[in-house]
């Protein structure tokens, strides 16, 4: 949706989830020599900076990387993830946040490639300005949604897509369900990690077992689901309550390591008197 500004809410407690595990799965990926790709769909602008008008009007870094900038009892998993937005800032102030471009890019080695995709022409024109240059780095203004004919599999066999789309339109949900089965279908051994608000919304509450189903015999090494609440709703019934993590293949360490951390991270996160929550699944695996 072309009205939507991810520099709104970057740094935000669904961004610390998604990238926590976004970090762990490159680390994952670079393990092995061999090359690969990461393909994001809904790429944003690649990094936002949180003196911005955007950033200041919620806020919402305050409750989420903020919590975590000046703890010294950080889980390695989310000490790792802080690293790296350390390693963005360049210095001791949280003054930016890397979106998943920039710590895809922080992460990738000289034989790895990145496709980015975003339709927002400003961020797009953006996130083309922050990458210019990098040696396997092709940005693209169309649908990400549209484009994994043209980059998957990658020459290597070893990818990552990421699926993170803003959900501001309910048709978003079929179209990640699709994602996700197309995905599957050209590249059934890829990691493909799928980004999902919790929402008081049906299309919300449904899009987790759905893709389970679709996973359960595509993806040889199974599937992994983390979720995470630590809001509560507004008094219309509307907000984010937290967020999920889908991911196909993962990295054999990622449960116990979510295990670990999301505990901590669900007390350093909570609300206004809420009392969080946070789940790890995993099935599905075969072959």
């Amino acid at each position: 949706m072309l009205a939507y500004r991810h520099a709104f809410h970057a740094g935000n407690h669904a961004d610390v989830l998604k990238h926590l595990v976004l970090v762990a799965v490159l680390r994952h990926m670079n393990q092995k020599e061999k090359g690969y790709r990461v393909v994001d769909t809904h790429a944003g602008a690649g990094g936002y900076s949180l003196d911005s008008p955007y950033a200041h009007r919620k806020r919402e870094f305050e409750d989420g990387i903020g919590r975590l900038w000046k703890r010294a009892d950080l889980p390695p998993l989310v000490a790792d993830y802080v690293d790296q937005v350390r390693q963005f800032n360049g210095g001791p102030e949280l003054r930016q946040y890397p979106g998943s471009p920039a710590l895809t890019r922080q992460l990738m080695r000289q034989q790895d490639e990145a496709r980015l995709y975003e339709l927002h022409p400003t961020d797009h024109r953006i996130l083309t300005s922050f990458v210019e240059g990098d040696p396997g780095v092709q940005v693209a203004m169309t649908d990400g949604f549209d484009s994994l004919k043209s980059c998957l599999p990658p020459p290597t066999r070893r990818g990552v897509l990421l699926i993170d789309p803003s959900y501001e339109l309910k048709s978003d949900y079929a179209k990640v369900l699709a994602a996700l089965r197309e995905g599957l279908a050209r590249f059934a051994t890829g990691t493909h990690v799928v980004w999902m608000p919790q929402l008081q919304l049906l299309e919300a509450a449904q899009l987790p077992a759905r893709l389970k189903a679709s996973a359960a015999s595509a993806a040889p090494k199974g599937w992994l689901c983390a979720r995470l609440t630590v809001a509560r709703a507004d008094e219309r019934g509307f907000g984010m309550l937290g967020s999920s993590l889908f991911v196909t293949n993962p990295p054999h360490t990622l449960a116990d390591q979510l295990r670990q951390a999301l505990p901590w991270l669900a007390a350093a996160l909570a609300q206004d008197g809420v009392e969080p929550s946070w789940a790890v699944e995993t099935g599905g695996e075969h072959g």
